[in-house]
């Protein structure tokens, strides 16, 4: 396992198609490739979806909660696998025992912690935690698709 694994914002941008505002994995801290991989997201008041979201108690969405695991699941496999990756994206396919346990608000450091279960072909299944200040936030198992932009 390396701890001094790190992937800046510029390198998640490689190989996420997503940007603002909805990129919302800030940085890669440890990875064990094709075991599991943990990043953050600095929560900001700044944040478009506070907007409405609600006004005057601010909450970050817990739909977006999740979507930060699988885009940080998403870092996760195009790390692991040995393929060139510039025609590839990484698509949520189900989500399975969801449960959100606390709010996330302005200010919060979402950690994000995906681990690998199992995958078949270009099926990819894994379990993830979301926490903040060491208490969990969310957490799910989320299954996604390694497909080629191409075939879109």
């Amino acid at each position: 396992m390396s701890n001094e694994y790190l992937l800046d914002i510029r390198q998640i941008m490689d190989m996420l198609p997503h940007r603002y505002p909805f990129l919302l994995v800030d940085r890669v801290v440890e990875f064990e490739p094709g075991v599991r991989l943990k990043a953050y997201k600095n929560v900001s008041m700044n944040e478009a979806f506070f907007q409405g979201h609600f006004p005057g108690l601010p909450v970050m969405p817990g739909v977006l909660i999740l979507e930060a695991l699988a885009q940080a699941g998403g870092v996760f496999v195009m790390s692991t696998i040995q393929e060139s990756l510039e025609d590839k994206v990484f698509l949520f396919t189900g989500l399975n025992k969801v449960k959100f346990r606390k709010p996330v608000v302005p200010g919060d450091r979402l950690i994000l912690k995906v681990a690998y279960d199992r995958h078949k072909m270009n099926i990819w299944r894994m379990h993830g935690i979301a926490e903040v200040d060491g208490q969990v936030v969310a957490q799910g198992e989320f299954s996604a698709a390694v497909a080629n932009k191409g075939d879109m």
